[in-house]
Formats: C-alpha cells, sequence, structure tokens
C-alpha cells in the first residue's frame, strides 16, 4: 500500500457537485492498493499514519499524532499513487491492485481507523472526486508499505 498524508487545518472530497466527505483540523490520506497487498500491509498502513507524530507539541516540536490530539482523517482512494513512468509518458498502474480488491481493502482501511477511535471521512471509491485542503505547515509525507520510500 501507498499513501501521501498532508497535515491539514480542513479538507473536504466533493463528487458531482456533493460534499461527500469534510473534515477540519486533522489528515487527509490518499491511499493506493497495490496488487501483491496483503492484510498484513492494511495492519502496517493504520498503525504507521495513526502514530505519525506530525502536529505540534507545546513546544512547537512535531511530536503528537492525530490519535493523540483526537483530530480527524479524510480519506481518499488513489490508484495513480502506483502509476509508473519508467517507461515512457504514459502511467502506466499495472502494479495497483483490481478495482474490487482496491475497494475491499480501502473500506478494511477506513474501518481499521474508525476503530482506533479516529472520525474518518471518505470520498467514493471509484469516483471522479474534486479534493480541496488548506495543507498545514505544508506537511506532507510519503508511506510505503513495502518500505520502498
Amino acid at each position: 500500500m501507498r499513501a501521501v498524508i498532508q497535515r491539514v487545518d480542513t479538507a473536504s472530497v466533493t463528487v458531482d457537485g456533493e460534499i461527500t466527505g469534510k473534515i477540519g483540523k486533522g489528515i487527509l490520506i490518499f491511499l493506493g492498493v497495490g496488487e501483491n497487498d496483503s492484510e498484513t500491509d492494511i495492519d502496517y498502513m493504520v498503525n504507521k499514519i495513526s502514530g505519525l507524530r506530525i502536529f505540534p507539541d507545546s513546544d512547537g516540536k512535531m511530536n503528537r499524532s492525530v490519535l493523540d490530539d483526537s483530530l480527524a482523517a479524510l480519506v481518499i482512494s488513489q490508484f495513480t499513487l502506483y502509476g509508473s513512468v519508467k517507461k515512457g509518458f504514459r502511467p502506466s498502474f499495472t502494479s495497483a491492485a483490481d478495482p474490487q480488491k482496491g475497494e475491499e481493502y480501502y473500506e478494511i482501511f477506513c474501518d481499521k481507523l474508525e476503530s482506533l477511535g479516529l472520525s474518518v471521512e471518505k470520498g467514493i471509491f471509484g469516483a471522479m472526486m474534486n479534493v480541496n485542503l488548506t495543507n498545514n505547515g505544508p506537511v506532507t509525507i510519503m508511506i510505503d508499505s513495502k518500505k520502498k520510500f
């Protein structure tokens, strides 16, 4: 699995002109599922993302997590995180999971985040979405469950 996490003051996702998910202060997670991912990858990502110390403590150091401060998460499915441009200019998405597996793992990921007590908002899997955000910092972190970066 791959994720791009952004620390945000606000974030929302709109589908066909309707807001389907909206948060205040928290994290925006763009989540991609790979063809070789398993539930172990989901657990790794849930643990790593929920524990990321990217929020400031009283001294202004990034030392607190989204869970520490009871913040929210907006999770957007994004298979394009598996886009490869090693050959040519058109991205290849052959290492992304098929849509059925992608949606299943996306939902499991969101459910597991929620089970930790995190308020989770979502986009609509497979839909054309418009995402709006106010990045705080800016703070943007990339995570790969296979530890490729």
